[in-house]
């Protein structure tokens, strides 16, 4: 496995990292840590991480030196005295985890802070000064950077409820209540594709249904509402999105599973009818390796009379895909930029169009 760009950064800089009890949040394994610990061979380590998949990844290295995480709010036994944080895709984000970090680390604890400078990372200085006494650059390389700073001392105690956003939307007469923590996907209002689709969904659902990619559950919230008889699973790799979920179903009094899953890694029953609205990013870069994989996979998991509808931007060309790897796909709409298509494993699913 190559090493990323930023893993590289941290690595020219392990003599700099020496530490009693570090945490990795949100660093993604590529042969980083196992060189930490070589490097710093009394060091006890943990990695936390809100991505399910950068967790198993952690979670396959055999030593007893390493603890791994996965949740939504991290809290330490033991205070640590370093923490090395990976700039998020969301600014938003990065407040939210410096928050949260901040009754988990050491008086004079060491912060160091690295993205890709297309990352969002130049802005680490000024985001991070509600909470950091200091922020300063310290290396370059690699088109990243990295700061080290310090928390300042009497921060009040993280709320997770504080950082969640609330908004309502209306939907075919139905109104729902959404709720989003940062870095979930539709944090602030109704994207156009989950518009696009709710307008499309298969008429007359019922059965066990997957959401997959489900961020804070609005397509979920959607179904469960007009077909409560439905029996929903959410599915999502990242810790945020799962909580977020969850906090939108019981704000319309309604229900689901809540799965954490790298694709459909941890998705172990068949479905009636499968809804998407897959993501096409990760991080910064365009990223379509988990959405493809999950459409070439998806057949295992489905009935003998299935239906799959996605929706995804105009120009990702899922139809051939869904077309070999589950049946005959139709394009039921071309709106605002969006695609939806639907494969019927029986061709007997009526639509709302």
């Amino acid at each position: 496995m190559a090493i990323s760009n930023i893993n590289q950064l941290l690595i020219r800089n392990l003599e700099a990292f020496a530490a009693t009890r570090p945490l990795l949040v949100n660093i993604a394994d590529d042969g980083f840590i196992a060189q930490y610990l070589v490097q710093h061979n009394v060091t006890q380590l943990d990695s936390y991480h809100s991505n399910y998949a950068e967790y198993q990844a952690a979670k396959r290295i055999v030593n007893p030196r390493i603890k791994s995480h996965f949740c939504v709010e991290y809290q330490a036994k033991n205070q640590h005295d370093m923490a090395i944080i990976h700039f998020p895709k969301s600014k938003a984000e990065f407040s939210f985890t410096l928050a949260m970090l901040a009754q988990s680390m050491a008086k004079d604890a060491t912060i160091i802070i690295v993205g890709e400078n297309k990352g969002g990372i130049k802005s680490a200085e000024k985001l991070s000064s509600e909470y950091l006494e200091f922020c300063h650059k310290v290396d370059s390389a690699r088109h990243c950077l990295m700061y080290v700073g310090k928390f300042k001392a009497s921060l009040p105690h993280f709320d997770l409820q504080q950082f969640y956003k609330y908004y309502s939307i209306k939907v075919q007469e139905k109104q729902l209540k959404i709720a989003a923590l940062p870095g979930v996907f539709s944090q602030n209002a109704l994207d156009t594709g989950t518009e696009v689709l709710l307008a499309h969904l298969p008429k007359n659902m019922s059965g066990k249904v997957l959401d997959f990619g489900c961020g804070a559950g609005v397509i979920s919230a959607y179904i469960a509402t007009v077909y409560p008889e439905t029996k929903l699973s959410l599915v999502d790799v990242s810790a945020l999105a799962l909580h977020s979920a969850q906090t939108t179903l019981t704000l319309n009094q309604l229900t689901g599973e809540y799965i954490a899953s790298d694709s459909l890694s941890n998705v172990q029953e068949r479905y009636n009818f499968v809804i998407s609205n897959p993501p096409f990013h990760q991080g910064v870069k365009t990223h379509y390796a988990a959405t493809e994989h999950f459409l070439a996979q998806i057949k295992q998991n489905l009935h003998k009379n299935s239906c799959v509808t996605i929706v995804a931007n105009s120009f990702l060309k899922y139809a051939p895909i869904m077309e070999q790897a589950i049946g005959k796909t139709q394009t039921l709409a071309i709106e605002k930029g969006f695609a939806i298509y639907q494969c019927e494993l029986n061709n007997k699913i009526e639509k709302n169009n």
